[in-house]
This record gives structure tokens, C-alpha cells and sequence, in this order.
């Protein structure tokens, strides 16, 4: 599991660099959301902390982008995500937004 530099992070979350830890080290945290770049086609995925247990994402190894404690919150990361890369490219291609952003 990689972690974006710039990480994303909830306006409820509290203490991100230990969520950051406890995710890496496979510890339960059942009210975290996390987003992740989608691995297809998709721009983003938003998984349940609880399903980066189970051993199809521990070998997936996402690239976590953001954390949330609710479904909702992770949402609203996503669309300030959007406006940002809208701004700047005039377009909503997320993953072309973030790839840039992790080049400089």
C-alpha cells in the first residue's frame, strides 16, 4: 500500500498519520473510508478501511490518495478533487490530475 504525498484528508479525521500507520500495519479501523486511484478505467475507488484485509487488496496494493470516516465525507474529498482538477485542466480526468501533481 502507497500512500499519495499530498494525502487527501477529511475535515473529521483525527491523527491521519496514525491512521496512515495502523493501515499499513493491517490493523482494523472500522470507521475509515479511503480512496484509492482506480486500477481500470475507473478515475477513483472508495473501499471500507475493512476490505484492504482481505488478501485480493493486500496484493492489488492500491495507491491511497485520501482517508475519510464516513462513506459521505469520502465523496465530498472527491468532488473538491474534481473542482481542482477542473480548475487547473478545464477538465475532470482525476488521474490525469493527481499523476501531475506527483511529478512535481
Amino acid at each position: 500500500m502507497k500512500f499519495y504525498k499530498n494525502l487527501y484528508v477529511g475535515d473529521t479525521v483525527k491523527k491521519p498519520n496514525q491512521i496512515k500507520w495502523k493501515l499499513k500495519h493491517g490493523s482494523k479501523l472500522p470507521n475509515i473510508y479511503v480512496l484509492a486511484l482506480a486500477s481500470g478505467e475507473d478515475q477513483l475507488e472508495i473501499y471500507h478501511s475493512l476490505l484492504l484485509q482481505q488478501p485480493f487488496y493486500k496484493e492489488k496494493n492500491p495507491y491511497i490518495i485520501g482517508i475519510a470516516t464516513s462513506h459521505e465525507e469520502a465523496v465530498e474529498i472527491v468532488c473538491k478533487i474534481t473542482k481542482e482538477a477542473i480548475a487547473q485542466n478545464g477538465s475532470a480526468d482525476l488521474k490525469k490530475y493527481l499523476s501531475d501533481k506527483i511529478k512535481k
